[in-house]
């Protein structure tokens, strides 16, 4: 009788893109939430003010 296959296999890698497409609408998502674009080009602005 042959053995189970080993419960503790290497998990699936994702592709790069695959894991962007996933990250990147939660990603909007909470800047969105959170106002954070807001705070993005207050920092921007600032540091482009700079002399």
């Amino acid at each position: 009788m042959p053995e189970a296959p080993c419960a503790r296999t290497r998990p699936a890698r994702r592709h790069p893109l695959v894991a962007a497409a996933i990250v990147l609408p939660l990603a909007a998502l909470l800047v969105v939430v959170f106002g954070g674009w807001e705070a993005v080009v207050l920092q921007a602005s600032s540091v482009g003010m700079m002399p």
